[in-house]
């Protein structure tokens, strides 16, 4: 089990910071790694025509033993969760008797990518929504989404937690059917990789996408991206001289080539070598790999356990725990409680929360406490 890791950030004394799913505060030796990259511009005859590769190559690395990718060279990096899924829908054709199957409310970069696609096409967006029930809520939303998969389907993107309230999505069943009927599957994992075990080889999916500023600890405008075999020989957004093959070759740069890098490395956004980036990156993802995703989700459900139990005796309502990931969840106010109240006794109380939709949502990591926890819980009770 994790302890208190705290003493790793720099988060100032007296603030509750229970929204990582906004955005994660930075490690000190995530912050080391940006200063350390900007005082390495000063002198640019330092930075080697093998530095423009060394990075990408170790982030990669790091990435793809976080997600259980046998095949780094299966990973992009990527500036956002909107460029990689751009990748991804340049590449799909469809006619328009089919169909993209997204979850209602889902975050608009992995939304408006399909729209776009279906407009062009003619063909359907289908948004399974939430069910209208706190009752198996859950539990009635995946069976929604299974029952929506038919051999219209062409596309399935969702996340593995909604981003909103952490309803969790059973990727392994909805990756069996959409097997079943040839679909792809396409996952937005901003907010739960790095915080919620995932594994390539278990769920197979088509693509995975991550933001790297929140779950991933990271810094803002990078990310990375798996792309599996439907991808590999599809034709990248931008065309620029990194993705080329023997593009290591700066002499023979002029030699250009018509072949890419291999695997998913054609997908990667220009300038990917960023020397700032991706060290902060690089050194985020050695951090998590060394916590493990598992004991981080185990850590937020010990210290969210009693807290959440609070709330529900008092007439809240959470997603029941077999739907719900522990290190994202929404709080519902129960009748008689003012949000705007609640937001302004927050405020007073210096607790960082987000508010999506109608629910409260509270992402605690290892920086927090059960006591944090508690004290948000009261505060809402009051």
């Amino acid at each position: 089990m994790i302890k208190l890791q705290r003493s790793k950030f720099s988060l100032p004394a007296g603030i509750t910071y229970l929204n990582c799913a906004y955005m994660s505060p930075l490690l000190k030796s995530v912050e080391k790694a940006g200063i350390d990259g900007i005082k390495g511009k000063r002198n640019p005859l330092q930075i080697s025509p093998e530095e423009f590769f060394k990075t990408g190559e170790l982030l990669r690395k790091q990435f793809s033993k976080l997600v259980g990718c046998k095949d780094p060279s299966r990973i992009a990096l990527v500036p956002s969760v909107s460029y990689g899924l751009a990748n991804a829908v340049h590449n799909i054709k469809l006619s328009p008797s089919e169909k993209v199957i997204v979850t209602g409310e889902q975050f608009p970069s992995n939304y408006y990518p399909w729209q776009r696609l279906c407009l062009d096409s003619g063909a359907t967006l289908d948004v399974i929504a939430a069910p209208p029930t706190t009752i198996n809520r859950g539990k009635i939303w995946n069976e929604k989404i299974l029952d929506a998969i038919d051999h219209n389907t062409r596309v399935v993107s969702l996340g593995h937690v909604h981003w909103a309230d952490g309803t969790l999505f059973n990727l392994k069943e909805i990756r069996r059917r959409t097997l079943e009927v040839g679909a792809l599957l396409i996952i937005d994992g901003t907010q739960s990789v790095g915080a919620l075990p995932f594994d390539i080889q278990s769920i197979q999916p088509d693509m995975l996408v991550c933001a790297g500023y929140k779950w991933l600890m990271g810094p803002y405008s990078i990310g990375l991206a798996y792309y599996g075999p439907y991808f590999d020989n599809g034709k990248p957004i931008e065309e620029n001289w990194i993705n080329r093959l023997n593009s290591e070759d700066f002499a023979g740069l002029v030699n250009y080539q018509v072949a890419y890098q291999p695997g998913a490395l054609r997908y990667e956004v220009g300038e990917h070598s960023n020397f700032i980036l991706a060290p902060m990156m690089l050194e985020a993802l050695k951090q998590i790999n060394d916590w493990k995703p598992k004991n981080i989700q185990a850590y937020c459900a010990s210290i969210s356990k009693k807290p959440i139990a609070l709330l529900k005796e008092n007439g809240f309502w959470i997603e029941d725990e077999k739907y719900r990931s522990s290190h994202l969840f929404g709080v519902r106010l129960p009748a008689g409680k003012d949000l705007k109240t609640i937001k302004a006794k927050l405020k007073k109380k210096n607790i960082s929360v987000s508010y999506r939709g109608n629910a409260i949502r509270v992402a605690p990591h290892v920086y927090n406490q059960e006591k944090e926890l508690m004290n948000f819980a009261r505060v809402l009770i009051e």
